[in-house]
């Protein structure tokens, strides 16, 4: 999804805003008229959404589908793992074939540590050992491609382990790399600037957050 001007990620956020308005109006409407008028900003929400991504209303909708309650951001943990030779760790998003740290959505059930472990040993093979938080940044504040959800993205520090195969079906290669000399990024997984932010941020001992 791209947006050409800068107007367009501020309609995004507006729409974005209305729609979680009309989704917790329904977690908390009791009244058949107040539902219907919730129901009413959804879809309306939905045809902007769709309008400003180039999409049809129809699949905005099935992407919300499942989002229901008070309306939150979407948490997405990740998990920063350099070498002994200062590279980091990478995985091939078997989606776009773009690279990108191991993470994705956080699980139910499991801490946002775990999950950055999780996620590490399924989608690049290494089991590692969570040090500590190195970043919590909200996407809509760095300069990532306008994404539907409004978006939290917790970054771990890494240290690994142990070696093993790659279990999940979502990447499709691991690799690590220069800083300098990075691959094709998923850009709205993680941007360069933000990976040599985290390199910063480990050898600082520091931490940053939005």
């Amino acid at each position: 999804m791209q947006a050409d001007k800068p107007s367009s990620n501020r309609r995004l956020e507006q729409a974005r805003r209305l729609l979680a308005l009309a989704q917790t109006g329904l977690h908390y409407a009791t009244g058949v008229f107040d539902k219907e008028r919730y129901e009413e900003i959804a879809a309306i929400a939905h045809a902007q959404i769709a309008d400003i991504a180039s999409m049809e209303t129809g699949k905005v909708a099935e992407l919300f589908a499942f989002e229901s309650g008070y309306a939150n951001p979407k948490l997405d943990v990740r998990c920063a793992v350099f070498n002994d030779a200062g590279q980091i760790l990478l995985v091939r998003e078997a989606a776009d074939g773009l690279w990108s740290l191991p993470g994705g959505w956080a699980d139910v059930g499991l801490s946002p540590a775990e999950n950055a472990a999780k996620e590490a040993r399924e989608e690049s093979g290494y089991t590692v050992e969570i040090v500590r938080l190195l970043a919590a940044w909200d996407t809509a504040k760095h300069p990532h491609p306008p994404s539907v959800f409004h978006i939290w993205k917790l970054v771990f520090l890494g240290e690994i382990v142990r070696a093993g195969d790659v279990i999940g079906a979502e990447t499709d290669a691991v690799a690590f790399f220069d800083l300098d000399r990075l691959p094709s990024l998923s850009l709205g997984r993680i941007m360069p600037a933000q990976i040599r932010r985290l390199d910063e941020l480990r050898r600082g001992n520091k931490v940053d957050f939005d």
